[in-house]
């Protein structure tokens, strides 16, 4: 099956600007050293897919794993960090003032910071 237009930057994010000299540049939002530009919004977007199956070639080529756009992979739900002793401590203690788990505490800190 051909890939439609939707998809054929493997789930990518692609950013559309309109530069002082009336040319597009388009680029993928994940990996913006991955750009290209042209006349039109769709011919910045054709050659921009040139330039993606070029650097996936490119990766082939190398042996490299190519990329995966991160609204394709799988996420665990689970990260481990490592962080200064008296940091712990205190949030263990906010934590436990709160009547939450210290993952409860940490994981609502961590969507505050992300949403803001």
């Amino acid at each position: 099956m051909a890939k439609g237009k939707a998809d054929r930057f493997d789930g990518y994010g692609v950013e559309l600007f309109l530069d002082e000299d009336g040319d597009w540049l388009a680029h993928l939002v994940e990996l913006p050293n991955v750009s290209a530009f042209g006349p039109t919004m769709d011919k910045a977007l054709d050659e921009l897919a040139v330039a993606w199956e070029l650097l996936k070639e490119s990766y082939r080529e190398d042996r490299q794993e190519i990329p995966i756009a991160p609204s394709k992979r799988q996420y665990s739900g689970q990260f481990n960090v490592r962080i200064d002793r008296r940091l712990h401590r205190a949030l263990v203690i906010e934590a436990e003032r709160a009547g939450l788990s210290l993952n409860a505490l940490v994981s609502q800190k961590l969507a505050k910071a992300v949403n803001e």
